[in-house]
């Protein structure tokens, strides 16, 4: 009997790759197979899979991407990958295929239904994405991440929680750190594309604090390239020691050390949260179409975990 194969579907940005990466470490941890198909933008999100995960660029597109004469082109990239995603299931045939969402889960989605293979997608948001809505009645089982979450009229959802990754799960024990003897370490999360917004008005509100506070403080800050040096000048300026990244890839050990998390609502950023357990202020996505961040804090704050 041969080992079976789990595809799985995501990309775009780490609120679709965390999640599936937790469902990959599972599962190998079962003795499956795991593939990843993803696109080029969310090929860059694949380090912390584990080795044995192979990794597939297919290729697809989004209309929100591009101007107005890379549009047209929209529907024959995505084609494209569906149909190369067909190819490879038929040589190396899934067990099944679960989408995490973002238009790089289409090309393999895509192609699971054209098949008629087992097929699956997971919304870790409170509202259904644009993808997961064009799949949610194409697909054996809906799982949600938030419950409860938003559905198309008619479909039927399994409430399963949002997977966390096994780094997140290995500081689940952290104690609270001690406030008394080091510093007060918060950190600020702005989804894994950074928030501009928090660039924009954190440095200087905790520069409005008390000096003798300021000088106790730690702050990690997640910032968009282009926002690194203005950040990084007005912490200096403040006189509080911070490090500024547009990415940390030690997400759950500081995580666990902090004392305050200010982040977007991000599904991923919220699991994370409160698995390990730590106070939050919450900040999310006002341009947000369909305000999921919203629906995705709101069990936090309800259990006066966060503001």
């Amino acid at each position: 009997m041969s080992t079976p194969l789990l595809i799985i579907a995501a990309g775009g940005t780490g609120g679709h790759m965390f999640p599936a990466q937790a469902l990959a470490e599972a599962m190998l941890a079962k003795g499956w197979r795991v593939k990843l198909t993803t696109d080029a933008r969310g090929a860059r999100y694949t380090s912390g899979f584990p080795d044995a995960v192979q990794v597939e660029v297919l290729p697809s597109a989004t209309f929100a991407r591009g101007g107005l004469l890379a549009k047209p082109f929209v529907p024959l990239k995505i084609l494209r990958g569906v149909f190369a995603a067909k190819a490879k299931f038929r040589k190396d045939r899934p067990a099944v295929v679960v989408g995490f969402g973002g238009y790089p889960s289409i090309p393999a989605v895509g192609a699971a239904w054209l098949l008629g293979l087992p097929r699956a997608i997971h919304e870790q948001n409170g509202v259904l994405g644009r993808v997961n809505q064009l799949f949610a009645r194409r697909v054996d089982v809906v799982a949600c991440g938030t419950w409860p979450t938003e559905l198309p009229r008619g479909v039927e959802a399994k409430p399963t929680g949002n997977p966390v990754r096994g780094a997140i799960l290995d500081q689940v024990a952290a104690p609270y750190p001690a406030s008394d003897t080091g510093p007060l370490n918060v950190l600020l999360l702005g989804g894994s594309q950074g928030a501009r917004i928090l660039s924009d008005k954190i440095p200087a509100g905790l520069a409005a604090l008390d000096p003798e506070l300021r000088a106790h403080l730690h702050v990690s800050h997640q910032a968009r390239p282009e926002d690194l040096d203005r950040v990084r000048d007005a912490y200096s300026a403040a006189g509080i020691e911070a490090t500024v990244e547009t990415f940390f890839h030690d997400v759950p050990t500081r995580l666990a050390a902090s004392h305050l998390v200010i982040a977007r609502a991000g599904a991923s950023t919220v699991a994370d949260i409160s698995v390990i357990g730590r106070p939050s202020i919450l900040v999310p996505l006002a341009s947000a179409i369909r305000d999921e961040q919203t629906a995705n804090a709101r069990a936090l704050v309800d259990a006066k975990a966060a503001v």
